[in-house]
């Protein structure tokens, strides 16, 4: 996959991102984790929606332009990397949002197996 296809999707799961979070605030499933951002989301959804692109865009444009530099590269493997864990977020709150908990019970166990296996060495 070329830089430009990588920061097309990078900007792409952002901007699904910010549609999902809104989303899941509206209909009380879920709050921002961002204060700032929770701060411009009740405010409006439209200042909320152009921060989060504007973010998202400099982002994606940056890392395409620097694709040439090994560091760009890897901040690009990085943060789509991050992108698809939280789409993993998103589907589980979708999940929880319909009833279904099993989801949420799975990624929560997986998210303390590593505070789990610290405190063995505690």
């Amino acid at each position: 996959m070329g830089a430009l296809s990588k920061a097309i999707l990078l900007f792409s799961l952002n901007w699904l991102d910010a549609q999902l979070t809104i989303l899941w605030v509206r209909l009380n499933v879920a709050t921002e984790g961002n204060g700032f951002m929770a701060h411009l989301l009740n405010h409006s959804e439209s200042s909320f929606l152009s921060v989060k692109l504007a973010i998202g865009a400099l982002a994606a444009y940056t890392l395409y332009r620097c694709a040439e530099i090994p560091i760009a590269r890897r901040g690009m493997k990085l943060v789509l990397g991050i992108y698809l864990l939280l789409m993993f977020v998103h589907v589980a709150t979708g999940f929880s949002a319909l009833g279904w908990h099993a989801p949420v019970t799975v990624i929560t166990y997986f998210a303390g197996l590593p505070r789990t296996f610290l405190s063995m060495f505690a």
